[in-house]
């Protein structure tokens, strides 16, 4: 009872202490700030203990910041913690253009290091955000300190081999077909809060209710006419057909001088660098396969994802 009083209080955007100790939900919160790049308002969130080492968070696709409330409660007493929303998602704002190429994602990530002014960072990211951070890292490897990556090295090379063998003109053709289909469909709506979290249960049979319900609070937005809908674009769905080979990726990888950290669920989609040898391309890099886990490995296995990340970091 008091969990569902929890979600149907979001509109008033007011929960108590009890109410989130009945819910499994003990986080103080992070305070909300925001940083422009490329004329897009884009959001963060941070955790405070700014005189401790920067640890950047970032998430992946069509996810949010408040996705890593558990890890960065955890990890604010020795680090200062930022987690931003990629543009498209959570609370930053949407492309006009719906433009979100990985050489955007990728600016937007630069310009969050240049903006907080550090000379260093470590980061832990997730999917889409694995695969900008390693980017980044492989771009300035000066700027990175230690990188945990969770399932963010995109697809396998034998799915890059596939997508990059149709030539380049038709995946462009492909790309513009995608983007007009986007463009005529409407966000989903939820008619009730409740539903937004019942599909959030469906999506992922590992999360707990509690889990599920802080996502779902942090993850959607509610409609004018009372509905609600996930916090981000549509247009994020069609990918980019101009991005970088797969070559030329490797070569950001080689590039990359830092210590890495690859984390992997069994029971995830994603492509086990160690397996598909990938591994090859980085010169000092460990990975770890998380059994009962899926692609969003650090819900599934909480405790131990933060054992393992402490002990690298």
């Amino acid at each position: 009872m008091h969990c569902q009083k929890l979600i149907l209080r979001k509109r008033q955007l007011t929960v108590s202490t009890d109410e989130r100790k009945a819910c499994g939900m003990t986080l103080a919160g992070p305070t909300s700030n925001s940083y422009v790049s490329q004329r897009l308002r884009l959001h963060y969130v941070d955790w405070g203990n700014r005189d401790a080492p920067p640890l950047i968070l970032q998430h992946g696709g069509r996810d949010h910041c408040r996705s890593w409330d558990w890890v960065a409660d955890e990890l604010r007493h020795d680090w200062h913690v930022i987690a931003p929303d990629l543009r498209g998602h959570g609370d930053s704002q949407w492309s006009p253009e719906g433009h979100y190429g990985m050489d955007a994602f990728v600016y937007d990530f630069a310009q969050l290091v240049h903006t907080l002014g550090h000379e260093q960072v470590t980061i832990v990211a997730h999917s889409l955000g694995g695969n900008i951070a390693t980017r980044f890292s492989g771009l300035y490897p000066e700027k990175v300190r230690k990188l945990v990556n969770l399932e963010g090295l995109g697809p396998s090379p034998e799915m890059r081999r596939e997508i990059e063998s149709k030539g380049r003109a038709v995946r462009i053709r492909e790309w513009i077909e995608g983007k007009r289909k986007a463009a005529g469909r409407a966000p989903r709506r939820y008619p009730s809060i409740e539903t937004a979290y019942a599909r959030m249960k469906e999506e992922n049979g590992f999360l707990s209710d509690e889990q599920a319900r802080h996502l779902t609070i942090h993850g959607a937005s509610l409609n004018e006419d009372g509905s609600w809908s996930w916090k981000f674009d549509n247009y994020l769905n069609v990918w980019s057909a101009t991005d970088i080979t797969y070559a030329e990726q490797e070569e950001l990888w080689r590039a990359i001088t830092c210590p890495i950290l690859f984390l992997y669920g069994s029971d995830s989609f994603a492509s086990n660098p160690e397996k598909d040898g990938r591994m090859d391309c980085f010169s000092n890099a460990q990975t770890i396969e998380y059994k009962n886990a899926g692609h969003w490995l650090h819900h599934d296995q909480l405790d131990k994802f933060l054992s393992d990340v402490k002990a690298f970091l």
